[in-house]
């Protein structure tokens, strides 16, 4: 199946299930982006487990809550562009490109993430990425505090 098939496959199948994993997934990175926390909390189960691999494991839905607060405070930004997500049932694995932002600060990194998806709301987020990427893309970040154009745009 070719890429942009399997891409209209997909988005038929958010069409039409908004429960699908993949829909479920892609409407909670979506709220993070756009700042809706409540839309976020929504799709987040009151006993989600998220971790970046090598970070500290957040539990339950009043630490979820301080993260997602912090992404919608002033100042500090979260964008995500999915590059591509799949599902074994109701575990979806996605390639993406985030963005963290820190006042003008734009830092751009490749992520995995993990998530399990249970009845309509995420139980489990798990992110791997790569330190040296994170370590080169603040350089970048840095860098493109003085001249914009060295810094990594954000695909799409």
């Amino acid at each position: 199946m070719s890429e942009y098939r399997a891409g209209a496959v997909a988005a038929a199948s958010i069409a039409a299930d908004p429960d699908d994993p993949i829909a479920v997934v892609r409407r909670f990175l979506g709220a993070l982006a756009a700042r809706d926390g409540r839309t976020a909390m929504e799709l987040a189960d009151p006993h989600i487990v998220y971790t970046n691999v090598g970070l500290a494991t957040v539990r339950g839905e009043r630490k979820m809550r301080t993260v997602v607060d912090l992404l919608g405070r002033p100042g500090i930004g979260f964008g995500v562009h999915t590059l591509t997500a799949a599902a074994d049932g109701d575990v979806v694995l996605t390639e993406r490109i985030d963005e963290i932002r820190v006042g003008p600060l734009r830092m751009r990194f490749w992520v995995c993430g993990k998530f399990a998806v249970d009845d309509g709301r995420i139980t489990l987020w798990r992110d791997y990425f790569d330190f040296l990427d994170c370590t080169k893309a603040f350089l970048r970040a840095l860098v493109g505090l003085a001249s914009p154009a060295l810094n990594r745009r954000m695909p799409g």
